[in-house]
Formats: structure tokens, C-alpha cells, sequence
């Protein structure tokens, strides 16, 4: 369970990013936090892991407060939270497969990384997560000859090594094309509740937030404004979040069939392209 309490980050120029934002995420759903660019939600993603420092507020997985947490205790919670980047956050000279087990740094000794001498459990598990990734016979390609979502696809299997308690996903989609952009959520959502995995993701996608996560989060000028489930996102919701704006074409309908189309890896997608809903922000 992650419990977030009242949690405020003020930068040294000023600069109040988040004012007290509280939440709870106590089952294994996919939250989507949406919001205009500044409104805090990288933010609050990295404070989470503490890649920001907050200044004030709780932060706790598992009854285990992560704020006052330092050196190795850091180090050893950090191993429970797979964070998934927007600029993907590979080493372009190494393999695919290396890339993937680098997940298992938390787990082994110095010499085993330097080595690349990782458990044969580890080795299997990193072959299974490619498959289900959609990067079966790719284990061996470096990470700098893969396009924009494969390697978007090898920063999950990479997450998910960690068999992590927590999944942080900052913009996955951020610099993908329409349709990628709709593989790699519906993938991270199906693994997210394969594995019975809680995962915040911040999007700017309304249309995406929609149609792939269980609830959403919303944030303006780092407070928020919204928690509910997708379809309490109404024109009016949208309006508090974002400003005045016509909402009619972002807003899902009940009888929208979002599956969207098949790529990699082949599950049950529909050929349909279209992206409902516009980026609500830039």
C-alpha cells in the first residue's frame, strides 16, 4: 500500500511545486495522474523515490515511512519501486538483455554486476519478460539500434526485474507516435494487473488516462483537484484541472470501443488507430 500525506516540495527559489497532496493507493490498480505541464505531477512521482527530495509530508509503502530513509535503507527500498522513464533511461552500448537484468543491480553483489554473472533465475526471468514484452530474439540487440517503443518496452521488462511493490511511470508515451503510444499503456496495465502491481503513471494524455487506467489523480499548480475513477472525468472536472476549454471530443463516451490496435506483443486489438481525445496538454 502506498499512503501519501499531506505532501509539499518547495524548491529553494521559492517555487512551491506540490501544497499538501494526500493519497492512497491500498489495491492493485493503474492510476493515472493528469495535468497541465508544471502542475507538479513529475514531482510527485520522484518524491515518491525520493529522486526529488520533498521538503514536508509522509510517504509510506508498506507501513514503511520512506521520507526519513538514507544510505543503504534507501537503497533497499528503492529495490521495491520499478520506475519506468520517459526518455527511457538505457545504457545505448549494451544489449537489450543487459539492459533488462541491470533491474537486478538492488539484488547482487558488486562483482556479480561488474561481471554481468547474474543468477540463472535471473537470466530466465529477463528471457520471459522479453517475450512478454514483444522482444522475443531481441535479447541480444544493443539498446541505441532499437526504435522509440521497443525501448520503451525494454524500460518495463527492466521495472519489473525488480519485482517491484510499486510501479512509477513518468510520461511512457511522451515520445511516441499515436499508436505506439496506445501499446505501450495497454501493456503496462496488463502487466501492472498480471502481477497484482500498483502503478502511478503520469500522463498527459487524457485520452489515455481514460481509456487504460482504473482511476485518475488530478493535479493544478500542485494541488489536487481531482481522485476518482475514469468516468468521473466531466467536462467540468477537466475544466478545474486545465482552465476553460472545449471538452466534448476528450470526454469518453460509454459505447467508445478504446482496444485500439495490435503490435507487439499480439493480444486481442482491434485495428483501430484513432486516439480519442486531444494531449490536454503541451
Amino acid at each position: 500500500m502506498l499512503e501519501i500525506i499531506d505532501l509539499v516540495k518547495q524548491y529553494p527559489n521559492g517555487l512551491r511545486a506540490l501544497h499538501g497532496v494526500s493519497l492512497t493507493i491500498s489495491e492493485p490498480q493503474v492510476v493515472a495522474v493528469i495535468g497541465s505541464s508544471g502542475a507538479g505531477k513529475s514531482t510527485l512521482i520522484r518524491c515518491i523515490n525520493r529522486l526529488v527530495e520533498p521538503t514536508s509530508g509522509s510517504v509510506k509503502l508498506d507501513d514503511e515511512e520512506l521520507t526519513t530513509l538514507g544510505g543503504a535503507k534507501l537503497r533497499r527500498a528503492r529495490r521495491h519501486i520499478g520506475m519506468i522513464f520517459q526518455e527511457y533511461n538505457l545504457v545505448e552500448r549494451l544489449t537489450v538483455m543487459e539492459n533488462v537484468l541491470s533491474g537486478r543491480l538492488g539484488y547482487v553483489s558488486f562483482w556479480q554486476a561488474y561481471r554481468r554473472n547474474y543468477p540463472p533465475e535471473d537470466v530466465r526471468s529477463a528471457f520471459e519478460l522479453l517475450d512478454r514484452v514483444g522482444l522475443e530474439g531481441r535479447h541480444d540487440t544493443r539498446a541505441d539500434n532499437l526504435s522509440g517503443g521497443q525501448r520503451q518496452r525494454v524500460g518495463i521488462a527492466r521495472a519489473l526485474m525488480q519485482n517491484p511493490n510499486l510501479l512509477l511511470v513518468d510520461e511512457p508515451t511522451a515520445s511516441l507516435d499515436p499508436k505506439t503510444s496506445r501499446q505501450i499503456m495497454r501493456l503496462i496495465c496488463e502487466l501492472a494487473h498480471e502481477r497484482g502491481t500498483p502503478a502511478l503513471v503520469n500522463i498527459h494524455d487524457v485520452g489515455l488516462a481514460q481509456n487504460f487506467s482504473d482511476r485518475v489523480i488530478g493535479l493544478s499548480e500542485g494541488r489536487l483537484i481531482f481522485d476518482g475513477p475514469t468516468a468521473g472525468l466531466t467536462a467540468e472536472v477537466l475544466t478545474q484541472i486545465y482552465g476553460e476549454e472545449d471538452w466534448s471530443q476528450t470526454i469518453r463516451r460509454d459505447d467508445d470501443d478504446s482496444e485500439g490496435d495490435g503490435d507487439i506483443p499480439p493480444t486481442s486489438d482491434s485495428q483501430d488507430e484513432r486516439v480519442r481525445g486531444e494531449a490536454a496538454a503541451g
